[in-house]
């Protein structure tokens, strides 16, 4: 308990201030940091913790990131313990004690008091690199076989000791990572630990140490109590979910990601027992990422404005049996599994939750594999060799939720993720988009549809080097609510189809990359789908002609070519009630 009582407008003063640290650490990232991954799409997250770890602010960032960046400060808490001080700056990266995958590094900096003698508070940014060592380049070997081949491990260490540099951390960082630019980009998050604990410690000088931590405790107090109250509202019972990824790199095939989500009273219980636990599959997500993707879509179906930070979590007694597709044992390869099968934690979730309030709920998930990674060793313009993240905009997977269709490119999962344009990819890198656009009858229809998918064509310019793990080809997006499914994923390169991956595939010049990503599921029965917006989808090219009859029971006359299209109002009621009785309803 805190020794010093504060009051609720002075703890929300003090919450709003950290939020704005973070918010600046992040922005400083992005205009310091040298490579595109860092200093242009925000795949980056931003919190401060207090002294026993505990979130106390975030930025808006990539939302499993809240939960990843903690646990690693966490260990350092319990590793270091006295031997912190102030002007440290310490990084992690190690997916076995609290992280991710091995690309987000994170970089923390304790915080202390005017005196410098009690440890109040750690600044902490969290940012995705491109490249960890290991046997393939760009962080996502999906043929490893153990973590060790995916790369270094740094569970701890400590890059600045009282605010001396230590070359020889930095010399050992350098050495095992390929890009020239990693070590400028570390810096960065360098300087944004140090910015967020300079403007830390202004606060803890304006208001002192006590009211500090008092408006954490309080902070988090609220959190509990208002999470508390919303899980009060729902029924009592145990609400289950089964959902798959297609297949791991290796090709194992239906990978099992269960849950049972048990409300008692104000407690949940999110359990994972009945998930895979095949040792031989290649598709994990560590304790942090499945903790981070859990928490990041329970959020999403709450009161927005209830705080973020711990008292949150701990409302939650989240279980994960170790050893299962979503908490392996140590030493199982982890790359991918950031994205499969830790998107399908958060996929299941939804799933389960739409039986108590269907609502709120979509699914905020992103169908990727494994972002795709293009590199050669000459860039024409430059003369010098490049590596492509794939970091260029698409579209996909976005759900319907009631009284909205899916929206823009983006899924929510992606928080404020910013995508490179055509222009700004091709600027950088020797290729050349040659399409992009979203593709008819993709979207899962319901009376909320989903977001369409889109065709993706990439040229390559000089000889350019691909790797590629394709999912959402048989297990697709799911729809909720009676809503439908979104269409699959398809990719081919150099006219050979990706299933479910391609590793160091060469592209010739001229020679394509062609992705068709999948759509985003629907919401709700399609066939209570307002006549007018499939009308309005059909000019949009969203929705076909035949697509409207077929999934919505729809009947357009006219055509989009000469510009002639309207409802057939007696036709699509005599449709729909037909295609009512093909399925049986009552």
């Amino acid at each position: 308990m805190a020794t010093t009582a504060v009051d609720p407008i002075t703890a929300e003063v003090i919450r709003s201030a950290m939020e704005t640290v973070c918010f600046e650490m992040a922005t400083f990232v992005s205009r310091t940091a040298t490579t595109p991954i860092l200093n242009q799409s925000n795949e980056r997250n931003a919190t401060i913790l207090d002294s026993r770890g505990r979130l106390a602010a975030l930025s808006v960032g990539i939302p499993q990131f809240m939960l990843s960046s903690t646990l690693p400060v966490r260990y350092a808490l319990d590793y270091l313990g006295e031997d912190l001080r102030p002007g440290d700056v310490l990084v992690a990266n190690d997916p076995y004690h609290g992280g991710g995958h091995l690309p987000d590094f994170n970089v923390y900096s304790p915080v202390f008091d005017a005196e410098g003698e009690e440890l109040l508070l750690i600044a902490s940014i969290q940012c995705h690199h491109g490249d960890t060592g290991g046997a393939l380049a760009g962080g996502y070997n999906v043929f490893a076989k153990d973590i060790w081949s995916e790369g270094t491990r740094y569970p701890v260490l400590k890059i600045l000791d009282e605010g001396k540099e230590r070359r020889d951390v930095l010399a050992t960082m350098r050495a095992n990572n390929r890009l020239e630019g990693f070590i400028g980009d570390l810096r960065a998050q360098v300087g944004a630990a140090q910015l967020g604990a300079n403007r830390l410690g202004d606060i803890i000088r304006q208001y002192g140490a006590g009211t500090v931590k008092a408006a954490v405790d309080w902070t988090i107090e609220d959190a509990h109590r208002r999470f508390s109250a919303e899980i009060a509202q729902w029924p009592d019972g145990v609400y289950e979910a089964d959902v798959y990824v297609d297949t791991d790199p290796a090709g194992n095939k239906d990978i099992h990601v269960h849950v049972a989500i048990t409300v008692e009273g104000d407690g949940l219980i999110v359990d994972f027992e009945g998930s895979d636990t095949r040792p031989h599959i290649q598709a994990w997500s560590t304790f942090g990422n499945t903790r981070g993707n859990c928490i990041a879509q329970l959020a999403s179906l709450v009161d927005p404005s209830i705080p973020k930070n711990e008292g949150f979590f701990d409302r939650i007694d989240l279980r994960v049996p170790l050893g299962s597709c979503v908490n392996p044992v140590e030493g199982k390869p982890v790359s991918s599994g950031t994205h499969h099968p830790g998107t399908e934690v958060s996929d299941a979730i939804a799933i389960a939750m739409s039986k108590i309030i269907p609502d709120r709920c979509a699914p905020q998930t992103y169908k990727y594999g494994s972002p795709r990674q293009m590199w050669g060793d000459l860039d024409p313009r430059s003369g010098k060799a490049f590596f492509d993240h794939g970091g260029e905009v698409n579209a996909g997977w976005v759900n319907g939720v009631k009284g909205l269709d899916g929206w823009g490119a983006l899924v929510a999962s992606n928080g404020n993720l910013i995508k490179a344009s055509a222009e700004l990819n091709e600027s950088l890198f020797p290729h050349i988009l040659r399409d992009r656009n979203y593709r008819t009858d993709s979207a899962g229809a319901g009376q909320w549809r989903g977001n369409c998918g889109s065709h993706f064509v990439k040229e390559a310019r000089t000889p350019t080097y691909v790797n590629q793990y394709v999912v959402n080809q048989y297990h697709t997006h799911p729809g909720i609510a009676g809503g439908e499914n979104g269409s699959p994923d398809h990719c081919t390169i150099a006219g050979v189809h990706v299933d479910p991956v391609l590793a160091g595939a060469l592209l010739e010049v001229g020679e394509q990359l062609i992705y068709d990503f999948g759509g985003g599921g629907g919401w709700g029965d399609a066939l209570l789908r307002d006549p007018d917006a499939v009308l309005e989808d059909v000019w949009d090219e969203y929705i076909s002609v035949q697509g409207a009859a077929d999934d919505y029971g729809v009947v357009i006359t006219g055509s989009l070519e000469d510009m002639t299209l309207g409802i057939d109002l007696e036709g699509t009621l005599e449709l729909r009630e037909k295609m009512r009785a093909d399925r049986g309803d009552q």
